[in-house]
């Protein structure tokens, strides 16, 4: 079950959010940042990059602070296969946010024709290894210290048996 008691909404994300995914990499710790970005200082241009290339949103808690952000996109130019990012903050981690963001990227790719959700990510990365793996059954193939995880969307939504 999911419980997210701080997440309010998912707003997508626009070049005016760029504040919000500030405060929000704010929130991160070196550590985690190094995790999802491969360093821990994000700049202005890596948000921008982010939103010309895949879609984004926020999740924001009552208050319109911002607790997670995730991205979906053609990052690795392969027909129907869409790139998972998804940073949450450490005081909202394990909490379920970064599980329903995450289906929330997954369901909007598979409305969009996607076939297959993919992240690439330090193999010691093992929150995130849990929570793809809460997406559906996936494929990990190693590339040095990471890993290639790639989770078939099938044709429901994720998260969810037919009926």
């Amino acid at each position: 079950m999911i419980h997210q008691p701080s997440l309010a909404t998912i707003h997508p994300a626009t070049e005016a959010d760029r504040p919000r995914a500030e405060s929000l990499h704010q929130d991160c710790s070196e550590a985690n940042l190094l995790l999802r970005w491969g360093r821990t200082r994000i700049t202005h241009r890596d948000f921008t990059r982010l939103l010309d290339h895949c879609d984004v949103w926020i999740g924001l808690d009552a208050e319109g602070r911002p607790l997670a952000m995730v991205s979906a996109g053609l990052v690795s130019h392969e027909a129907g296969v869409v790139d998972l990012g998804l940073q949450v903050a450490d005081a909202h981690q394990r909490r379920g946010i970064g599980t329903l963001l995450a289906r929330h990227a997954a369901d909007h790719a598979r409305r969009r024709g996607a076939h297959t959700l993919t992240a690439y990510l330090h193999a010691a990365n093992t929150p995130m290894l849990r929570l793809l793996a809460r997406l559906g059954p996936a494929v990990h193939t190693r590339d040095g210290s990471h890993l290639d995880v790639r989770i078939p969307l099938g044709d429901t939504p994720a998260g969810h048996e037919p009926s």
